[in-house]
């Protein structure tokens, strides 16, 4: 079982960026795919974005041109960078890494809060 460990949420005023960080255990997760996932209040878990073992990268049509996803496999790290952010990004964050995306270790959260 990986342990996904996530960082670097909080509070930003709309238009702002965050850089969410998740360090994973264990140096097999290179064969992983990694990925990020949100959920509002009141609504499903949505996939933010995610990439492959082989680093192809995807991001939700909605969120495309704002956020870029990348992994560094040397330190079994994930990143969302989050640019000009809006109140509607607003929910919590999670990690995921598998076999396939969506599938796997979950980490805890963290909150992304996006003022207007």
């Amino acid at each position: 079982q990986v342990q996904l460990v996530e960082s670097g949420g909080g509070w930003v005023q709309a238009g702002g960026s965050l850089r969410l960080s998740c360090a994973a255990s264990g140096s097999i997760v290179r064969l992983y795919a990694m990925g990020w996932y949100r959920q509002a209040p009141g609504k499903e878990r949505e996939l933010v974005a995610f990439v492959t073992r082989g680093g192809t990268t995807n991001v939700a049509d909605s969120d495309k041109g704002r956020f870029t996803i990348s992994r560094d496999n040397a330190k079994s790290t994930v990143y969302l960078q989050m640019n000009s952010l809006k109140p509607e990004d607003t929910a919590v964050y999670y990690c995921n890494a598998g076999l396939t995306i969506g599938t796997g270790s979950w980490g805890q959260g963290t909150q992304v809060t996006v003022s207007s």
